[in-house]
């Protein structure tokens, strides 16, 4: 029985092409396959980097998103902190009126949303101009979570540098007319990290974008984002 299945396998083995026409027609299929997995990323780069800009010259908009990016200790991470510090900044420029946090509150040991409106009031942006999304479990579920619960139009999106083209390329596909700010971050291992996963992240993007599904958790309609801008209003 040895002797079988070891002849079985040597016969699966995969057997390169020996004609100089065959190896010709590998290396095309490998190239096409390499095109085909780089399509998403060109998609997203193409669709997020003219709508990127700076703080300062950001279009004003009602609303700024600020994705959630982890808790260490029940507080912001690094990069989330740098994301809501990037929000407060935009706020108190008066380029927007209202923050929409979003993030993952799947487990009563863990709330992005609570921790990051916590971490603004201490930072002197107001209680009442904070609005918090508790199922925005990825990037997509935020952004369609944004448009179909909270009625977002208009936004200005507040992640790191490596994944806010995906955010603008996936609101847009949303419904939201969407411009975005990315933190600034030294080019350490985490970011490296980050980048060379939004290579992945950007094959699901595409297809979100394409079907469009709905998020984990769709909900009601919640007024939070309406009764904020008009508490800012007066």
């Amino acid at each position: 029985m040895g002797v079988t299945s070891g002849t079985r396998l040597r016969g699966t083995r995969l057997r390169l092409p020996t004609t100089v026409a065959g190896r010709r027609r590998a290396v095309r299929g490998v190239m096409a396959a390499c095109v085909l997995a780089l399509l998403p990323v060109t998609w997203v780069h193409a669709a997020g980097t003219p709508r990127v800009r700076t703080a300062r010259d950001v279009p004003e908009a009602p609303v700024a998103m600020v994705f959630g990016a982890g808790l260490w200790g029940g507080k912001p991470s690094p990069y989330l902190a740098h994301r809501l510090d990037t929000a407060a900044g935009l706020y108190r420029a008066g380029k927007v009126r209202v923050l929409l946090v979003t993030g993952d509150n799947s487990r009563d040991d863990y709330d992005e949303p609570d921790a990051m409106r916590a971490y603004l009031t201490k930072r002197g942006v107001p209680d009442d101009r904070i609005v918090s999304d508790f199922a925005g479990f990825d990037t997509w579920d935020s952004c369609a979570r944004a448009k179909r619960v909270f009625g977002v139009d208009r936004a200005v999106l507040v992640s790191q540098d490596f994944h806010i083209r995906r955010a603008v390329a996936l609101c847009g596909a949303a419904g939201i007319d969407a411009y975005g700010v990315g933190a600034g971050e030294n080019h350490d291992v985490t970011w490296l990290a980050g980048g060379a996963r939004e290579v992945l992240a950007a094959g699901k993007a595409a297809l979100d974008a394409v079907v469009r599904p709905s998020p984990a958790f769709l909900g009601p309609h919640e007024p939070g984002v309406e009764r904020a801008l008009e508490t800012a209003g007066r």
